[in-house]
């Protein structure tokens, strides 16, 4: 309903004062002359310019019975990777923007798809079966979107291992790309030096995104 909003910073604070090093904040979003109240995570709320600035922020809006809660995000990836967290079973608002908080987009995407519960769990509110059923529920429906997709395909099966591909596929598709933003960026630095017959996939997401981002 709301994909975005852009306006002047009017305040921005934590959303537990009582509690040090709380994962989540409200931010007051003056768009024309309205106050919105947006629910961030604090390493969002870390990148913001100063009050009085201007900034834009992804959205989403959850409707219950008796409230209306915005959530933002500074990437349209985050927001992506947020919706699929809370489409997992156990996983409400909260505990989603706590693993966003405390892990990172990319660090969280890659524990999600090597299926490292040991990693997840250490998110506060998030347990061991908890982490398990999100890695195996969200790797899963990766691995499923990845192979619905035509044109998550590419020419670099030569360079490295199919197991990587895949994997470096269903990352970027989690971080919000397209398939064929995706196949493009992969034909495209397949013939990088840096990552000639490597099978580091940290090394292949990292220069993907550099390339996507240019």
């Amino acid at each position: 309903m709301i994909g975005f909003l852009r306006g002047v910073i009017a305040a921005c604070k934590a959303a537990d004062s009582s509690r040090k090093n709380t994962p989540s904040y409200w931010l007051t979003l003056d768009v024309q002359g309205v106050g919105y109240d947006i629910q961030i995570t604090a390493s969002t709320a870390n990148k913001l310019p100063l009050v009085g600035e201007e900034t834009q922020i992804f959205t989403h809006l959850i409707v219950r019975e008796d409230q209306m809660t915005l959530f933002g995000f500074a990437t349209l990836a985050e927001r992506e990777l947020f919706r699929q967290l809370i489409n997992v079973s156990g996983i409400g608002t909260q505990v989603g923007l706590a693993l966003l908080n405390s892990l990172g987009i990319q660090d969280l995407v890659k524990a999600i798809v090597s299926g490292n519960t040991r990693v997840l769990s250490l998110t506060p509110g998030v347990g061991t079966k908890t982490a398990e059923r999100l890695a195996l529920e969200l790797k899963t429906k990766l691995a499923d979107w990845r192979l619905a997709q035509v044109g998550v395909t590419s020419s670099v099966g030569s360079v490295v291992s199919v197991a990587v591909q895949e994997e470096v596929e269903m990352t970027l598709l989690a971080l919000g790309y397209t398939p064929t933003e995706i196949s493009n960026a992969l034909n495209a630095i397949a013939s990088l030096p840096i990552l000639a017959k490597t099978q580091d996939i940290e090394a292949w997401i990292k220069e993907a995104i550099a390339w996507l981002s240019r």
